[in-house]
């Protein structure tokens, strides 16, 4: 079955730096559009990023995140990554892998001002 496991999450100041990781089995990974999610204390989930499958791997990226966040992938791992720059309280959430319908268990992203 799909599994989803991610990692990477801390506590940092603003302005620091955090890499997550999203280790992804039970699928044909080359050809999955994979997403990060992410849900503050008391809202909803919101969509952060997605990148595309293939040698092009197109992204997307919620308004907030733009230049501040980027998303990758290694086929050869099945691995996906946000890379989160310049962080920000307000990035203060639970990060979620997605693929499809499934979820991972989320990896919790903590910013102080």
């Amino acid at each position: 079955q799909v599994q989803l496991v991610e990692s990477g999450g801390g506590s940092v100041q603003a302005g620091g730096s955090l890499r997550l990781s999203c280790a992804a089995s039970g699928l044909v990974f080359g050809y999955s559009v994979m997403s990060w999610f992410r849900q503050a204390p008391g809202k909803e989930r919101d969509f952060v990023a997605r990148i595309n499958s293939g040698s092009g791997g197109t992204t997307a990226y919620a308004d907030s995140v733009k230049g501040r966040f980027t998303i990758s992938r290694d086929y050869a791992k099945s691995l996906v990554y946000l890379q989160m720059n310049s962080l920000k309280p307000e990035d203060t959430a639970v990060y979620y892998c997605n693929y499809n319908t499934y979820w991972g268990q989320g990896t919790q992203v903590t910013v102080s001002s």
